[in-house]
């Protein structure tokens, strides 16, 4: 494990959390009563709550995590990339993009799957969408996501600091795409060649199923071009549109007790 990747991440994390948080208050994309008040703070209060439950789980089940199981692969000469000679930088660049892809097949089995769908869909009942939500995923979404990602590391034997930065980036952009931010039309349209922005990923949490069913990209966009689950703008546009899970429209999911006990109840 880097001996900084602890502090690396933490700093990272609390840089980019202020900064979309900041953006978010100064211009916001939608105003709405469960981004703001009583139901914003329990909102907050329990997709904050979820980072630190799943941030303990991790350390005392699988505290090796990512990071820790690229050390390990190089340790023990462990990998794809070392059997076909690819240097740091090679290796380091489709490291990220391979990465990105296992976590895109990922997103996408959390919404075929029944049995992950039970977990994921705790994700989905978030009724806001904000810098928050990027955090709000259930502690065993985090373990289950994080050995599927020590896998293909493993497999891969990427260089150490690749990992460590697809990490950093992929927390940096899920706070940015959930994020409420307002972006200028012509902006939001030339980012999402390269990224994926919260006006693509909002789609991603309407209510309506063939929508849920579409942009599941997390970094970059092209996944979902190239597999056909690219889905432009919501068709009830972005103000009108209704996010979370139609099942659930009050206050529930914006409890910690009821969010953690979900993956638990029937389909």
């Amino acid at each position: 494990m880097l001996p900084s990747e602890g502090v690396l991440r933490l700093v990272a994390f609390l840089g980019i959390f202020g900064g979309m948080a900041i953006l978010e208050l100064a211009s916001p994309r939608l105003e709405r009563a469960e981004m703001a008040g009583a139901l914003k703070t329990q909102r907050w209060f329990t997709n904050l709550s979820m980072v630190i439950l799943s941030s303990i789980l991790l350390r005392l089940i699988f505290p090796a995590a990512a990071v820790g199981a690229a050390v390990w692969a190089e340790a023990n000469g462990w990998g794809l990339f070392r059997v076909l000679g690819l240097g740091p930088v090679a290796g380091g660049i489709a490291a990220f993009v391979l990465l990105d892809l296992a976590v895109w097949l990922e997103h996408v089995a959390s919404h075929k799957i029944p049995l992950l769908w039970r977990i994921h869909r705790m994700h989905h009942a978030d009724t806001g969408f904000d810098v928050t939500t990027g955090l709000r995923f259930h502690p065993l979404e985090i373990l289950l996501s994080m050995v599927w990602k020590a896998a293909i590391v493993v497999l891969l034997g990427p260089p150490v600091v690749a990992v460590l930065v697809f990490e950093i980036v992929l927390n940096g952009t899920a706070m940015f795409n959930h994020s409420n931010v307002r972006l200028p039309l012509g902006l939001d349209r030339v980012l999402r060649r390269f990224v994926v922005t919260p006006d693509m990923h909002r789609v991603h949490h309407s209510t309506i199923r063939r929508e849920t069913d579409s942009n599941y990209g997390f970094n970059f966009p092209f996944w979902d071009w190239l597999f056909g689950t690219y889905n432009d703008q919501p068709a009830k546009g972005h103000d009108a549109i209704d996010i979370g899970l139609a099942e659930w429209r009050g206050r529930e999911p914006a409890s910690l007790a009821w969010s953690l006990r979900l993956p638990f109840r029937r389909l």
